[in-house]
């Protein structure tokens, strides 16, 4: 099997099919080396998730007078 039809019988495959990705990709970490900015923008997305959780917690809390719940 030449590499042209290789291709075109993995394209038709991926379209009949409807995969769009591979599976094993979502199970194996990366092993690319992430910047310091990305990091840096990750741990303020996390952080500013948690505190939107916390707020959230908080208003609940308040609503409904529930003891406080251990944090995560």
């Amino acid at each position: 099997m030449s590499d042209a039809d290789y291709q075109a019988a993995v394209a038709a495959y991926l379209s009949t099919k409807g995969v769009t990705r591979c599976p094993t990709v979502c199970m194996v970490p990366t092993q690319a080396t992430v910047a310091e900015a990305d990091r840096a923008a990750y741990r303020d997305h996390i952080a500013a998730q948690e505190a939107a959780r916390l707020e959230k917690q908080k208003t609940l809390q308040q609503t409904v007078h529930l003891p406080s719940l251990p944090r995560m």
